[in-house]
């Protein structure tokens, strides 16, 4: 985690712009799509929303310019030729917690669950809301942002068991090793924090995860649960998130198993 926050503190450092006594966060996305129209749209609508906006035609060129350019954001098309979406995420993955939305045609539901599983932060299917995608992508970074200094006190780190966040610095660990979380993964964890022995329905989970009013399906919030369970799996913690059966979810002892 310690090259990710590196990336991070890179990424901050770079995006600030100093406009008179104010400072303006500018973040850089990387659009990946194979149709040069569909990266012209999202183009145009990230650049008026304010944001920096690289491009690249394919997977391969996708992680050349991910590596170059460390991006704050990408938009990756899961249905590209060859090198595909899905094979770009594991790849990032290796090295990064940068967030990652999805493109998706509107029948590729099983591309789409994967995606999220292997560690996408979100999807859009197309034909897409350009008004929509920019708002999605504003959710996720908001999730990013540093705190600023006007601002009321700071929120005290949570813990339960082994598991511990510190929303301030937007890092989690637990039993001592940090854990590589996607933004809305860590949204959701969060949630659970707040209210320890609260049962969320999945509603609950998206406003807590996605904040502003977008629609996610039941899939995509299962999908989270179950990247979440699977990363606390492999530090041998199998009740992190436990299922209230016609209910919801609560959280679970987030202690190592015996």
């Amino acid at each position: 985690m310690e090259g990710s926050r590196q990336l991070g503190s890179e990424r901050q450092i770079r995006s600030t712009r100093l406009i008179g006594a104010e400072r303006f966060l500018v973040h850089r996305i990387l659009i990946v799509d194979d149709e040069s129209h569909i990266r012209e749209v999202i183009r145009v609508a990230l650049k008026k929303a304010g944001m920096d906006v690289i491009e690249a035609r394919d997977g391969k060129e996708a992680l050349s310019r991910f590596a170059s350019d460390k991006p704050d954001l990408i938009v990756l098309d899961i249905g590209m030729p060859e090198f595909d979406g899905l094979d770009v995420c594991r790849e990032v993955r290796k090295t990064s917690d940068v967030p990652i939305l999805f493109l998706s045609a509107r029948d590729d539901e099983i591309d789409r669950v994967l995606g999220l599983e292997i560690g996408g932060d979100d999807y859009v299917t197309k034909p897409f809301s350009p008004r929509e995608l920019v708002a999605r992508v504003n959710v996720i970074l908001r999730r990013l942002a540093p705190r600023s200094s006007a601002s009321t006190a700071s929120p005290a780190p949570l813990a339960q068991g082994s598991l511990s966040i510190d929303p301030e610095q937007h890092v989690a660990s637990f039993a001592g090793e940090t854990l590589h979380l996607t933004a809305i993964e860590f949204g959701i964890l969060r949630a659970f924090l707040t209210r320890p022995t609260a049962v969320f329905n999945r509603e609950q989970l998206m406003r807590a995860a996605y904040q502003l009013n977008i629609q996610v399906s039941d899939r995509t919030i299962d999908s989270h649960i179950r990247n979440i369970r699977a990363k606390f799996a492999a530090l041998a913690c199998d009740h992190v998130i436990e299922t209230i059966h016609g209910v919801g979810f609560k959280l679970g002892r987030c202690e190592k198993e015996a």
